[in-house]
C-alpha cells in the first residue's frame, strides 16, 4: 500500500506538472518541483533529529513504567473486561501482558513504541489459534483496537508541534482525547455487532461507564468554559496530567528498589534508535507529498472538495486538513508527513494545523497494522478486520472534524 501512495504521488505530481507546462505554459512548475524534494528531504532529517531527544525522554520513562510493575496493574484492572471481549484467551495468558503494554504504549501516544508489543501480543494470541491462516476474534478485536488508537497522552504529536512553532504544543489534548473515545467505541460497537459480543454484561457496561462519565465530565466541563479558559485549561490539564505519570512512574520504581537511572537510559537508547528509524520513511513521504502538493495536484483535489462543500453551504475550513485524514488509514508516515506539511503551510497553531493533530491523535494507521500485525503471524484471511478498522477511522475522523470547530472555531 505504502508503494501505491507513494508512485500514486510522483506520478499524479508529474502529470499535473507536465499539464501546467504544456497546456498553460507554466515554466516555473518542475524547478518547483525540484526545489520541494530537496528542501522537503532536509526539513525530513531536521524533524527526525529533533525528535530524538523527546522520543529517547518518553521510551525511557516508558521502560521505567513497565519495570515499576504499572504495565502488571493494569494488566490486572482490565482482566476482567478482557475476558469478556475476548473469552477465547484464558486468565493470565501473556497475550494479556503484551495487549496491556501495547496499549499503554498507544495512550501515551508513542506508536512505534507500540508496535513490537503489538506484534508479540498477536503472536502470543496466535498461539490460541486453530485456525492459523485465519484472524481469531480475539485478534480482530484487538487489531480494531489498534486502529482506533486509543491515544490519551499524544506526546509524538505534541513534539511535533513544538518542533514547528506552536504557541502551546499541548491545547490539542483534550480534543485529541474526546475524538480518540469516539473511534474507540465506534470500532468496538462494529466489532461487537459482527462478533456477537455482549457489550450488555455488567462488567464490560462498568468499565464502558466508568470510560465514558469521565470522557463525558470533561466534555461537560470543557463545555461550560469560553474558548481562552478552554485552551488554557486544557493544556494545564495535559501538563499536570503529563508529569504525575512521569514521577508516579519514577516513585514506583524506586520504591521497588530499582536502578531508574540505568532503566531510563535503556529504554531512552530504543528512543535514539526509533528516532533515526524513521528518517527513510519521513524522507520518503515527505518528498513525495511535497511534489504532490508543488505541483497543484493536491490543489486540484481541495478545490473540487471545496466547491462541493461551499454549494451545500457549509464552512469549509476543515478542508484544508482532509489530506492527513484521507491518508492516515493507509500510512502513519505518510499521514504523519502530511499533518507537518499543513502545520509548515498554514500555520502549526492554524484551524488547518490543528485539525491535521488532532486527526493524526484519533485513529491509527488500518491497512498499515493489518499489514504488520497479521503478516507477522502469516495470517491469510483477515475476515471483518479490515471493515471494522474502517468504520472505527470514520468515527475518529469525524469527531475530529466537529471537536476542532467546537474548541478552535
Amino acid at each position: 500500500m505504502l508503494n501505491f501512495i507513494w508512485v500514486f504521488f510522483f506520478l499524479s505530481a508529474f502529470a499535473t506538472a507536465t499539464f501546467k507546462l504544456l497546456v498553460l505554459g507554466d515554466t516555473k512548475v518542475f524547478a518547483e518541483l525540484m526545489n520541494a524534494m530537496f528542501s522537503l528531504s532536509k526539513t525530513a532529517f531536521d524533524i527526525s533529529l529533533g525528535l530524538s531527544g523527546l522520543l529517547a525522554l518518553w521510551l525511557g520513562i516508558m521502560k521505567i513504567g513497565e519495570h515499576s510493575g504499572f504495565i502488571d496493574l493494569l494488566t490486572k484492572l482490565l482482566n476482567p473486561l478482557f475476558n469478556r471481549l475476548m473469552p477465547e484467551i484464558p486468565k493470565g495468558h501473556p497475550a494479556l501482558g503484551a495487549m496491556v503494554m501495547n496499549i499503554a504504549a498507544n495512550m501515551l501516544g508513542l506508536d512505534n513504541a507500540a508496535t513490537p508489543m503489538g506484534i508479540k501480543a498477536m503472536q502470543e494470541m496466535q498461539t490460541l489459534n486453530r485456525h492459523p491462516e485465519t484472524a481469531s476474534n480475539a485478534q480482530i478485536l484487538f487489531l480494531v483496537i489498534n486502529t482506533s488508537s486509543v491515544t490519551l497522552f499524544p506526546v509524538t504529536i505534541f513534539a511535533y508541534r513544538a518542533q514547528l512553532g506552536a504557541a502551546n504544543p499541548t491545547d490539542v489534548f483534550i480534543p485529541i482525547l474526546i475524538a480518540t473515545y469516539m473511534s474507540t467505541v465506534t470500532g468496538l460497537l462494529a466489532v461487537a455487532s459482527v462478533q456477537k459480543i455482549n457489550l450488555l454484561d455488567n462488567v464490560v457496561l462498568a468499565y464502558l461507564g466508568a470510560i465514558t462519565a469521565l470522557v463525558g465530565g470533561i466534555l461537560a466541563y470543557f463545555s461550560g468554559l469560553n474558548q481562552a479558559e478552554m485552551l488554557e485549561q486544557s493544556a494545564l490539564a495535559s501538563h499536570v496530567v503529563l508529569f504525575s505519570l512521569v514521577i508516579s512512574f519514577i516513585l514506583a520504581a524506586a520504591c521497588k528498589r530499582l536502578n531508574v537511572y540505568e532503566l531510563f537510559v535503556e529504554g531512552a537508547k530504543q528512543g535514539f534508535q526509533t528516532a533515526i528509524t524513521i528518517i527513510p520513511y519521513l524522507v520518503a513521504m515527505l518528498v513525495a507529498f511535497g511534489v504532490f502538493r508543488a505541483s497543484g495536484a493536491l490543489e486540484l483535489v481541495t478545490d473540487g472538495v471545496r466547491l462541493l462543500v461551499n454549494y451545500v453551504g457549509i464552512d469549509n475550513r476543515f478542508i484544508d486538513g482532509l489530506p492527513t485524514a484521507l491518508i492516515k488509514p493507509f500510512s502513519g508516515s505518510g499521514a504523519r508527513a502530511m499533518m507537518i506539511d499543513t502545520m509548515q503551510t498554514y500555520g502549526a497553531d492554524s484551524f488547518a494545523g490543528r485539525l491535521a493533530s488532532v486527526v493524526q491523535g484519533s485513529t491509527e494507521t488500518t491497512f498499515y497494522v493489518l499489514a504488520v500485525y497479521f503478516g507477522a503471524v502469516n495470517i491469510k484471511q483477515i475476515r471483518h478486520a479490515a471493515a471494522c478498522g474502517i468504520i472505527a477511522d470514520i468515527g475518529g475522523i469525524t469527531a475530529a472534524i466537529f471537536v476542532t470547530y467546537w474548541f478552535f472555531g
